[in-house]
């Protein structure tokens, strides 16, 4: 009896496979070309900026007076809603947080220009009436450059302090 359950058995497989054996296999789809690294990582286009380099960064007034540096980028989920920028203190002890425009500061990529270098003692020598860089330029190709050199704010020192204080929140 168990002879016959075991041949039944293999009989019935034998049976079930022979129509896979039958099955031609139809072509495969035509397939989307292969992906390419370009469409798996896409560039970005120039200017982009990290705004982990923002943090930090300098900001001037048209006069060469450094304002303060901004503190927090504040975004409103899809653009940049403000730039939280700290004025006055001393090693961040007093300063005054606000909130500027976007649209208020512009990003300069070249250095901070000081004003016309005195003349010198001597007086053979012609007098310098360019102006000095206050710092050497940074060396960065301009094609990887991923944040600005400084920002430039129309505004005083006193104007900015005069503004209401940026809050985090109510508690603050």
């Amino acid at each position: 009896m168990r002879k016959f359950s075991i041949l039944g058995g293999v009989l019935a497989a034998a049976l079930l496979s022979s129509s896979a054996w039958t099955q031609t296999t139809a072509p495969a789809p035509a397939s989307p070309p292969a992906a390419t690294k370009a469409d798996m990582a896409p560039t970005l286009a120039s200017p982009h900026w990290r705004s982990s380099k923002l943090i930090g960064l300098k900001i001037y007034n048209e006069q060469n007076e450094r304002l303060g540096d901004i503190n927090e980028i504040i975004f409103d989920g899809t653009k940049v809603a403000g730039y939280v920028v700290g004025v006055g203190g001393f090693l961040g002890m007093g300063e005054h947080d606000v909130l500027v425009e976007p649209a208020k500061i512009k990003f300069m990529n070249e250095p901070v220009r000081s004003a016309t270098a005195p003349a010198p003692s001597d007086t053979k020598a012609p007098a310098r009436t360019e102006p000095m860089n206050t710092r050497p330029a940074a060396g960065r190709a301009d094609s990887a450059q991923w944040y600005p050199d400084h920002g430039v704010l129309s505004a005083t020192k006193e104007q900015l302090k005069a503004m209401p204080q940026f809050k985090y929140s109510s508690y603050n």
